[in-house]
């Protein structure tokens, strides 16, 4: 078994937490991680992206040219990846920052309103949880307890008292993603 992620959007939405937190709850159940970030040239509001490959064994290579799976938090990003992905792939979508829906009909789409469901929990940086929730619909190899347990054990001290609303918006998100999912029309 090997999965090929790639996660994007702009520079400050998470993307490489996200990412990172895929990738140690991967490592702490067993399996084989490469992680790559890239950035933009800008800081925040610049391009960001990564990719995590997760695998049973030793993996031959980190570059993803056609992921099966892709999450997207932004219209450039959709733009950019929608062409690329593997067909009867899956690709989540924050539809709070994307206004057009996926063109491809021979993948999987997945719309999670990230930003909306983020503000409701109280927080608007929590978006890229929720995202990571909708993500692991599509993801089987992970759970949310996997994701979860890695907040719990990898979040700094004086970030810890922000674990239960991380938690929750990574149920909310896998959740609304369950009630929510466009399946491709083969």
């Amino acid at each position: 078994m090997q999965i090929e992620i790639v996660l994007a959007g702009f520079g400050g939405q998470g993307i490489m937490f996200a990412g990172q937190v895929l990738s140690y709850a991967a490592m702490e159940t067993g399996k084989e991680v490469t992680w790559i970030p890239s950035y933009g040239p800008e800081m925040r509001g610049g391009t960001a992206n990564c990719t995590v490959v997760i695998a049973d064994e030793e993996i031959g290579s980190p570059l993803v040219k056609n992921p099966p799976v892709a999450l997207v938090m932004n219209l450039p990003s959709l733009d950019k990846y929608e062409p690329l992905m593997r067909p009867g792939g899956t690709l989540v979508v924050n539809s709070s920052m994307v206004d057009r829906s996926v063109r491809r009909e021979d993948i999987t789409a997945i719309y999670i309103p990230a930003n909306e469901i983020a503000e409701e929990i109280g927080d608007k940086r929590l978006a890229n949880m929720v995202a990571v929730g909708a993500l692991l619909t599509a993801v089987s190899v992970l759970k949310t307890e996997d994701i979860e347990a890695t907040l719990n054990a990898h979040m700094p001290g004086r970030h810890k008292h922000l674990l239960p609303k991380n938690i929750e918006a990574i149920r909310k998100g896998y959740a609304y993603a369950q009630a929510h999912t466009v399946a491709a029309k083969a």
